[in-house]
């Protein structure tokens, strides 16, 4: 639905909508530099997508992931610039600094629920905050000591850079990483007494309350869990791609708001991640093609992306229900 209704948007424009659905997959998937594209915006969504999918299911409605990628970048930036470790330990540091990075600026929103402030609004606004953080820092106490006329830090260590395939952006070590929380995360949800009791805590918080669980503590492993995810892919691109910290529009291209759809898509199933990703990759890197092959607007793919997530929404109703005739 969502796709028809965007090539009513295409036709508004005065472009065919065959045309441009061709563009799109003909540019990513049957082209090697498009391909790698997609595998390269693949990462980020995989890893924040697994985790917003948990978060879903327990229904803390996480939508700061952006943030606590930035905050992740933050972390992992910081590690591989001024803390002195040796070579072998300075990649693993990154990653897991990222991690802290983007689980504490979740577990803020965790805590501040606890307040009775909303998820959805305290995530959202922390985002804009995280955005300040990064323009403070590499404007300011980090700056690089060489740049004129840009706000960016100084380059990692060789040490603290990501392998990549071939000579594209996409980092290898991420992707498998994602790919393995994806499916130990499906395992934790379907297998563990810990997704059982935060299925019990979505489905049924009420049940939750007289089977003595703590729904409190449940958002808060969870807030860990997917801010922490957030962080990793953070960690990734500075590491994998950018090799410094720089302005956030360009550490995450909207990857924390597109994992949204992401996690939606695979209905709370993190390993249902792997196949929504790349699905939202090619959308993004499509997009990309259709600004510059067809010379679309520069927000087509928010267009996309918004047109879906809506249709996504209003498909609740039939999901949830079933249309039945009577007579009056």
């Amino acid at each position: 639905m969502a796709l028809a209704l965007c090539a009513l948007v295409f036709v508004f424009y005065g472009v065919s909508p065959a045309e441009v659905y061709s563009t799109m997959l003909r540019g990513t998937l049957a082209d090697p530099t498009g391909l790698a594209e997609v595998g390269r915006r693949t990462i980020p969504l995989l890893l924040v997508g697994a985790g917003l999918s948990l978060a879903f299911r327990a229904q803390f409605f996480n939508i700061g992931a952006e943030g606590q990628l930035l905050l992740g970048a933050v972390f992992a930036a910081g590690t591989a610039l001024f803390v002195p470790l040796p070579g072998p330990l300075l990649l693993p540091a990154v990653f897991v600094m990222g991690f802290v990075g983007g689980g504490l600026w979740a577990l803020l929103a965790a805590w501040l629920r606890r307040l009775n402030v909303n998820e959805i609004l305290s995530t959202l606004m922390l985002n804009y905050v995280a955005v300040a953080v990064v323009t403070y820092l590499i404007a300011g106490p980090w700056k690089g000591k060489d740049v004129r006329g840009y706000i960016y830090t100084d380059t990692f260590p060789e040490a603290a850079n990501l392998p990549v395939l071939g000579g594209t952006q996409v980092h290898w070590p991420t992707l498998l990483l994602g790919v393995v929380l994806a499916l130990g995360l499906q395992w934790l949800l379907s297998r563990s007494t810990f997704g059982y009791a935060l299925r019990v805590v979505g489905e049924n918080p009420g049940a939750a309350r007289y089977a003595g669980l703590s729904a409190a503590r449940v958002v808060t492993i969870v807030a860990l869990l997917t801010g922490g995810l957030a962080g990793l892919a953070g960690a990734g691109e500075v590491a994998g791609i950018h090799h410094r910290l720089l302005e956030a529009g360009q550490i995450s291209l909207g990857y924390g708001f597109t994992a949204v759809i992401v996690a939606w898509l695979a209905r709370g199933n993190p390993a249902l991640c792997l196949i929504t990703a790349p699905v939202m990759a090619v959308i993004l890197a499509g997009g990309d093609l259709l600004k510059i092959d067809l010379n679309m607007p520069f927000r087509v793919v928010d267009v996309f992306s918004g047109v879906i997530l809506l249709c996504l929404i209003a498909s609740e109703v039939f999901v949830r229900h079933r249309v039945q005739w009577s007579r009056a």
